[in-house]
C-alpha cells in the first residue's frame, strides 16, 4: 500500500514586501520566474517516489497568483506527471487580490486546483495601506466573484487581528463584509510582530501602536462568536470552517503526517527527517541542497503534542501511542499537572486538548512541557 503524503510548493515572488512579512519572498525578481519553474520541475523529479500518493497539495508564497498563467500551467502539469494524486485530493492555491486574473483562475481549474485562499486581511483602506497590501477591498470582492464564476466553491479568506490602530468595530465590519462573500473557510490570525520587518521598526519607534492584550483578546472572541452564529466550526486556534470544509492539508500537518516540500525555503517531513530548502532564492536556483534534521524520539513526541494542541480536537492518546509506542501520560503526565490544575488543558474522551482559556495561553502549556 502506498503512503499518503502532502505536497507543499512555495512560490517566493511578490510585488512588494508587506510591512509584517518575514516569509522568504522576493519583490522585483520576476525575471527569475522561468528559471524558478525549471528548478521546481527538476526538484520534483529528484523527489519523485512511486511509494507515495498525494492526498493534499498546497501552493503558497509569496504570491503564487503573480506567476504568468503559462508558468503555473507548466508547474501544475509537472506535478501531475511526477506524482500520483488521490482522486479526491484537496489542492489549494493562495491568490492575492490585485494580482489574480481570469486567465490565472482558468489555469488553476484546468490543473486540478479545487480550493483557493485569498489574503484579504482587513476591509479598511487605512489598515490595508498600513500593512503594505497592494489591493483594495473592492478587489477582494472582485476576486471572489471571479473565482465563483470559474467554478471554485471552496474559498478561504485570511483576516488579521491586533493591527496597529485596529478597533473592535473595524473587526466587526471586516467580518460582516467577509461573510457577505459566502466563504467556506476563514483564517483569523493574530498579528505577530517579527524582527526585521517594517512593522517591527515602526512599533519599536512608537510610530505605530498595537492594541492592548485585552482588546486583541476581545477581537478574537468577537470572531469566535460571530462565526459560530453563522455555522462555522472552529477546528484550530486561528481557523474556522463550514462543516466539511476544514483544510485537510493543514490538519495533516498538525497531526504530524508526512509531506514533501518543493521550492525555495520549503520544508518537508519524511521518514522522521525534517528538511528545509535554502531560503535564499539564488541558492535554491543554484541547486544548493536542503538542511536536514533527524528528529530524536523526544523531539518527535513533543512535536505531536505541540502541533496537536493547536487543534480543537486536541491530541489523540491512541494516535500518540501508535506513533511513538509509549502512552502520552507516561511521558507528559507530571509536566501537565500545572496546566490541568490551572484549567488550561483537559483530558476528555481519550484526547488531551486546550480549554478556551488555554487557547489564549498556549505558550504557558508548551513551556511546562519543555
Amino acid at each position: 500500500m502506498r503512503k499518503e503524503v502532502g505536497l507543499y510548493v512555495h512560490i517566493p515572488f511578490c510585488v512588494r514586501k508587506c510591512a509584517y512579512c518575514d516569509f522568504p519572498s522576493f519583490a522585483g525578481r520576476e525575471k527569475d520566474m522561468e528559471a524558478y519553474a525549471d528548478r521546481l520541475i527538476g526538484e520534483m523529479k529528484e523527489k519523485a517516489d512511486p511509494g507515495v500518493i498525494v492526498a493534499t497539495l498546497y501552493v503558497g508564497g509569496g504570491t503564487p497568483s503573480l506567476l504568468p498563467p503559462a508558468l503555473m500551467e507548466r508547474i501544475l502539469e509537472a506535478l501531475r506527471n511526477t506524482f500520483d494524486f488521490l482522486p479526491d485530493a484537496e489542492c489549494s492555491c493562495e491568490c492575492n487580490p490585485g494580482t489574480v486574473t481570469e486567465d490565472f483562475l482558468r489555469t488553476l481549474k484546468k490543473g486540478g486546483v479545487n480550493r483557493l485562499s485569498f489574503g484579504a486581511q482587513a476591509c479598511q483602506e487605512r489598515l490595508l495601506r498600513l500593512l503594505g497590501r497592494i489591493h483594495t477591498w473592492e478587489q477582494v470582492e472582485e476576486s471572489v466573484s471571479m473565482a465563483k464564476a470559474r467554478g471554485f466553491s471552496n474559498l478561504n479568506l485570511d483576516l488579521m487581528l491586533g493591527l496597529p490602530g485596529q478597533t473592535l468595530s473595524d473587526v466587526e465590519e471586516t467580518l460582516e463584509k467577509t461573510l457577505s462573500l459566502s466563504p467556506t473557510h476563514l483564517s483569523c490570525y493574530g498579528l505577530i510582530v517579527e524582527e526585521g520587518t517594517k512593522m517591527h521598526d515602526q512599533v519599536e519607534r512608537g510610530a505605530w501602536r498595537l492594541p492592548d492584550e485585552e482588546t486583541e483578546r476581545d477581537m478574537y472572541e468577537l470572531c469566535r462568536s460571530a462565526l459560530s452564529r453563522r455555522g462555522f466550526i472552529q477546528y484550530e486556534i486561528s481557523n474556522f470552517a463550514l462543516p466539511g470544509f476544514a483544510c485537510r492539508h493543514n490538519l495533516d500537518c498538525w497531526r504530524r503526517r508526512e509531506y514533501i516540500g518543493l521550492g525555495s525555503s520549503a520544508c518537508g517531513f519524511l521518514d522522521g527527517v525534517r528538511y528545509r530548502n535554502p531560503p535564499a532564492l539564488d541558492d535554491y536556483l543554484a541547486g544548493k541542497p536542503p538542511e536536514k534534521t533527524i528528529l530524536t524520539p523526544e523531539d518527535a513526541r513533543f512535536e505531536s503534542v505541540m502541533l496537536g494542541l493547536r487543534t480543537v480536537e486536541g491530541v489523540s492518546e491512541e494516535a500518540f501511542y501508535r506513533m511513538h509506542g509509549v502512552p502520552l501520560w507516561d511521558v507528559y503526565g507530571e509536566k501537565l499537572k500545572n496546566s490541568l490544575k490551572n484549567g488550561l488543558v483537559i483530558r476528555e474522551n481519550g484526547f488531551l486538548k486546550l480549554t478556551r482559556r488555554g487557547m489564549d495561553l498556549q505558550n504557558r502549556v508548551l513551556v511546562d512541557l519543555l
